[in-house]
């Protein structure tokens, strides 16, 4: 697990408003969600054979001797929520959530096992037009980010439930026959979730797949149309993918459109955003049957490939800075004047002894624009002396007419 400097905070928390811009242009309500879940609801939505819950999960009984398990994902405890809630029958919704998800799993550049994600779940929507709308919001999202040329979307269909069910059969067949050839846990999940193996990162394995049958030609024509229909918005708008028939998530109630965004940038954890539809998911849960679709984005990475070219922000617009006893006391309630009338204006003061030109090094360090010096002289002749901290050059004013002064300096620079 990670700890966030003040740097890499302030990109994560740019990376934030600049997608919760995007969110709200495209009509999304932001929800909260609890970070611990019964485990139950995890081994039921997510899948008792999928990696998550098989080894991945930080799951404790409570003193109640109920099992909880922290959120490895957010999609259940969305649909969970909105089933609870009486958000879903009936009606549309399009939600959003941010916060940390755990999972156990090694770590390495780009992979801790506390991260943070966006989500997005739609709700109540079947069509093809839902899903590009997805697609095109993330890709103006990137946009925003000024990230766009070093990502690239990777498209699948999983088909239907049924269709989906055929293909396993097939896939099964073939695997069957290469067993001894793949690698220890594409063997095992050949009886457990064998269309995880077709996500195989193993060389020798995914050599193997090469022959293997494609999800594309056991597709039912209902997922076929909706899949060429998406494919057609994505193209009207000049969206650039690639269709990737090994992309089926590691989760298993993905089925229909399924995709990655994925990058170059970042070494083996190539994937920022992924997700698909779910329309077998709500009724896991006691709902009536409702069509959902969604994606999650991983925050870390995402940071990752901002850091070298992000500008942070300096602190401080004005340091106050203070000699004497007195001088410190009135530099405190000065701060507190100029943040009444000046809202916007960031301002540190000078909390501790020192000698003027300590203090104005702390100021230059601060990234302050402007230093006010504060003495006893000064106050006693309710004056305040301004430095301009790129130049050098200073003047002194009077109190009454700092915060007029300050607004007209800050605005121009």
């Amino acid at each position: 697990m990670q700890d966030l400097l003040p740097r890499q905070k302030e990109i994560f928390r740019h990376i934030e408003d600049t997608i919760r811009g995007v969110l709200s242009s495209y009509g999304y309500q932001e929800i909260g969600l609890p970070v611990i879940e019964f485990t139950s609801l995890f081994s039921r939505l997510v899948g008792e054979a999928t990696d998550i819950v098989e080894k991945e999960m930080y799951t404790f009984d409570d003193r109640n001797g109920e099992s909880l398990t922290l959120r490895p994902e957010g999609t259940a405890g969305c649909v969970r929520m909105a089933q609870e809630n009486g958000l879903i029958f009936n009606q549309v919704q399009r939600f959003w959530y941010a916060g940390p998800m755990f999972r156990h799993e090694r770590p390495q550049k780009g992979r801790y096992r506390q991260f943070d994600q966006i989500g997005v779940e739609c709700f109540g929507m079947a069509g093809p037009d839902i899903d590009a709308e997805l697609l095109l919001m993330t890709y103006r999202m990137w946009q925003a980010l000024g990230i766009t040329d070093t990502v690239q979307l990777e498209l699948n269909s999983l088909g239907s439930i049924a269709a989906r069910s055929t293909y396993r059969e097939v896939l099964v067949a073939y695997l069957e026959t290469v067993r001894s050839d793949l690698d220890e846990d594409s063997q095992r999940r050949i009886s457990t979730n064998p269309l995880r193996v077709l996500d195989s990162k193993v060389e020798k394995t995914r050599d193997l797949l090469a022959d293997a049958p494609r999800m594309g030609d056991y597709l039912d024509d209902e997922s076929s149309a909706h899949f060429d229909d998406l494919r057609r918005a994505l193209d009207q708008r000049q969206i650039p993918y690639v269709v990737n028939p090994m992309i089926v998530r590691g989760l298993d109630y993905y089925n229909k459109t399924v995709f990655e965004w994925t990058t170059d940038s970042l070494g083996a954890q190539g994937t920022v955003c992924a997700g698909g539809r779910y329309d077998g998911l709500v009724e896991q849960v006691g709902g009536r049957s409702t069509p959902g679709v969604g994606f999650a984005m991983g925050l870390d990475r995402l940071a990752m490939m901002l850091d070298e070219k992000f500008e942070s922000t300096a602190p401080a617009d004005v340091y106050i800075a203070s000699l004497g006893e007195i001088a410190r006391t009135f530099s405190l309630m000065l701060a507190e004047d100029i943040r009444n009338t000046l809202d916007t204006c960031r301002i540190v003061v000078h909390c501790a002894d020192g000698k003027l030109k300590s203090q104005m090094k702390k100021a230059d360090t601060s990234g302050a624009r402007v230093a006010l010096i504060v003495g006893e002289d000064e106050i006693a002749g309710g004056e305040v002396t301004v430095k301009h901290l790129a130049t050098g050059d200073q003047h002194t004013i009077t109190v009454a007419e700092l915060t007029e002064h300050l607004s007209k300096l800050l605005s121009k620079e």
